[in-house]
């Protein structure tokens, strides 16, 4: 074979222009795609065909000749079209209370996903697990491509990008000013995916590469960031960062890419821990004050560094219409939820009534997808949020809008019912799964109240609403996707049903 370069431009492109080199970059690598992407975690269009892809940017990371030893990275940012999916409420891509799912809520169609490939003439191997394809014709035929994060000798480029700041053709690679990024730290990619991708660096730092992208600063980026430079140590503090830019020197339509932080080595998820508190019958109170504690200093780090707003009447009457009308959907689809339908409408219309009664909600940045599996415990026994992405089916725009805090504190206390009922019988003084959960949601908002000033219980018809709310979506991705898990969210709904105790907000 004799020796040819890929000739790729580092510049947005479309399927057959000059960009996609002879023969066209994205035909050449639509028939893999069409088979490969599907079967990715990440992937949010799953249960509806492709019906095609436009090439949104092509940047050649490493060069990459035929007969070479060296491979090559292709970095693409390509669209897929998909038909419109069914409507249903959505949540996030977790699974309810931290620990992972399968299959998730529907997505928008025309999705943009960022692909790392891997091209080389001979795969060894070690890679063939990684391996999406040979290409038939174009540019890259003759060639293996693959999965470039399961390559160390790639993900390591990437690193080194990372290390040192500047731009090729689309992509901008920035880190913090201070910070010093050792060089040949050994990779390893993280197999437990979600809706991105993960590769740590030796025990130093952790790169988080998001797959699905759209317009717009990723709140993984912009909270632990504006966090840190406002001192709030509980969360890891950005060190690096890559993004493209759509349009030359425009950062309107930037797209965040991926972001580097410390690894936090001997750290344990809070789904976890709590699981392993409940097999052994151990206490957990205390840890869930503290995570109260943290979180709420989160908050108060986010209110201090970020904007913030005033809900009034028609901001709360919409937010109760959003509630009901996810109810709807859910009932329809979940008739076990029809004999509650009408208790649990009572509390959307109870935030409605407050907003006409005059009542004021303060708004603020959120982490918007908190419970257990996204809070680390360190050797140091301190707590850690991590995960400020949000829920990322919804749109990027949509998570970015102050909300109030409560909405963070139910997704927590929904978490600690799920730990409670995933082990039922075996919880902490030889109570039930109910006590357990209810004496660790007392903690938790405690904890929280201690470092806040402000109990959430004490707005309690806006967090009724929010855990009402949340267990409706657990409901639903229980009995489309574990139906022997149904039995946790439905006794949730049974409770939140029944008339509540009078407290005023």
């Amino acid at each position: 074979m004799s020796e040819r370069s890929l000739s790729l431009t580092a510049a947005p492109a479309h399927a057959g222009s000059a960009a996609g080199g002879s023969g066209g970059l994205l035909h050449s690598l639509a028939p893999l795609l069409t088979e490969w992407l599907p079967r990715q975690r990440w992937f949010a269009g799953k249960g509806r065909p492709i019906g095609g892809f436009t090439l949104v940017g092509a940047t050649e990371l490493l060069p990459c000749s035929a007969g070479g030893a060296t491979p090559g990275l292709l970095h693409l940012l390509v669209r897929a079209h998909q038909p419109a999916p069914v409507p249903e409420p959505g949540h996030g891509a977790d699974g309810p209370g931290g620990q992972d799912g399968d299959g998730g809520p529907a997505e928008e169609p025309e999705d943009c996903y960022q692909l790392l490939l891997g091209v080389r003439t001979v795969l060894p191997p070690a890679l063939a697990p990684a391996l999406i394809g040979r290409p038939a014709r174009g540019p890259l035929r003759g060639f293996m491509v693959y999965e470039a994060l399961s390559d160390p000798r790639l993900a390591g480029l990437l690193l080194e990008r990372l290390r040192a700041p500047g731009r090729l053709g689309p992509l901008v690679f920035a880190r913090e000013p201070e910070s010093v990024i050792p060089s040949g730290l050994r990779p390893r990619p993280l197999s437990a995916e979600q809706s991105n991708s993960s590769v740590v660096y030796g025990t130093s730092y952790i790169l988080k590469v998001f797959r699905r992208v759209g317009p717009g600063l990723n709140p993984d980026l912009e909270l632990p960031l504006a966090l840190a430079r406002g001192g709030c140590a509980r969360v890891p503090a950005p060190t690096a960062w890559f993004e493209a830019r759509t349009a030359p020197e425009e950062t309107a339509g930037s797209l965040t890419l991926g972001v580097l932080q410390p690894f936090l080595p001997g750290s344990h998820d809070g789904w976890q821990l709590a699981l392993r508190a409940l097999a052994d019958g151990r206490d957990f109170t205390a840890s869930a004050r503290a995570l109260g504690h943290a979180t709420a200093e989160v908050h108060t780090g986010l209110a201090a560094s970020l904007p913030t707003t005033v809900l009034h009447r028609p901001q709360l009457e919409a937010l109760a219409r959003d509630m009901a009308r996810r109810l709807e959907a859910a009932a329809t689809a979940v008739p076990a939820l029809l004999p509650y339908r009408a208790a649990l409408r009572g509390a959307f219309r109870a935030v409605a009534e407050l907003g006409r009664g005059g009542y004021r909600c303060r708004a603020q940045r959120v982490h918007g997808d908190l419970h257990l599996g996204q809070v680390l415990h360190g050797p140091d026994g301190r707590w850690t949020l991590i995960d400020f992405e949000g829920e990322p089916d919804r749109p990027l725009g949509e998570r970015r809008v102050p909300q109030p805090v409560v909405r963070d504190v139910a997704g927590m206390l929904r978490s600690f019912d799920y730990a409670a009922s995933h082990r039922p019988g075996q919880a902490d003084g030889g109570g039930g799964p109910e006590e357990w959960a209810g004496a660790n949601r007392a903690a938790f908002c405690a904890g929280y109240a201690d470092a806040s000033g402000a109990d959430p219980r004490a707005q309690a018809v806006l967090l009724r609403a929010y855990e009402t709310d949340k267990a409706i979506y657990e409901v639903l991705y229980e009995a489309r996707h574990r139906p022997s898990w149904l039995p946790i969210p439905l006794s949730a709904i049974r409770r939140l049903a029944a008339p509540p105790r009078r407290s005023p907000q």
